[in-house]
């Protein structure tokens, strides 16, 4: 059995990212935690100021039953500011990722890529590789960097920092508890054409499937992995 932690910045970002890649893990009887370290929905508005902390909790609420249905064993919430990660000091959201790390000991982390257009999962991925700097008897012997849609795709700056996935996950078997899952996101879910939309999450499993000849596939980018 091994032990899996998705770190993910926002409410919904841990089912866009590797849903059906962890409801796999959860199949095989590996034990699935879940880090989700912004609260999402405030950089909507103009202030944090008098946001409707009820609906904080809604997206909560949303969380706990898209987790359910994946297998996540706990999810926990940090509450950074929503895209303003950059207003805090890197370092305490270190903290709090290696806290999870230390309480969990995972072997394997999956989390954001670092060429994401949205700031928060930049610092997220940021956080994640300091807080698993291999000093001693560390536990995390593998990190996958996931896509998330409406992100990842949308940085336009190519280069080095694009996504170039070299592991694919066949998910024929899960993807549609992604999709069930992602139903739950009331207030993140969109229409048709928009990246976060069910049809458009199918056809974006079905184009890496493609790419190694499978129905369905979620894409990864391998940042270390110790044998």
């Amino acid at each position: 059995m091994s032990r899996i932690l998705v770190v993910a910045a926002h409410p919904d970002d841990e089912i866009l990212g590797a849903g059906a890649t962890i409801r796999k893990h959860v199949n095989s009887g590996d034990a699935v935690e879940c880090v989700i370290l912004g609260e999402g929905l405030t950089s909507r508005e103009k202030s944090r100021k008098g946001f409707d902390n009820e609906l904080i909790s809604e997206l909560q609420y949303q969380t706990l039953k898209a987790a359910e249905l994946i297998g996540f064993k706990n999810v926990h919430f940090s509450g950074f500011p929503d895209n303003r990660f950059d207003s805090v000091d890197l370092l305490e959201i270190v903290k709090e990722v290696e806290k999870y790390i230390q309480n969990f000991n995972p072997d394997i982390i999956y989390t954001h890529h670092y060429g994401d257009l949205n700031i928060d999962h930049r610092r997220t991925f940021e956080a994640v590789i300091t807080a698993t700097r291999p000093i001693g008897e560390y536990c995390v012997k593998e990190i996958y960097c996931f896509e998330t849609p409406s992100s990842t795709e949308w940085n336009f700056k190519y280069g080095d920092n694009s996504f170039k996935p070299n592991v694919f996950v066949d998910v024929e078997s899960t993807i549609d508890a992604k999709l069930k899952a992602m139903e739950c996101y009331k207030l993140e879910i969109r229409d048709f054409p928009h990246p976060r939309s069910l049809k458009a999450l199918e056809i974006i499993a079905a184009r890496w499937g493609t790419v190694v000849g499978k129905r369905y596939a979620e894409a990864f980018e391998l940042i270390r992995k110790v044998m």
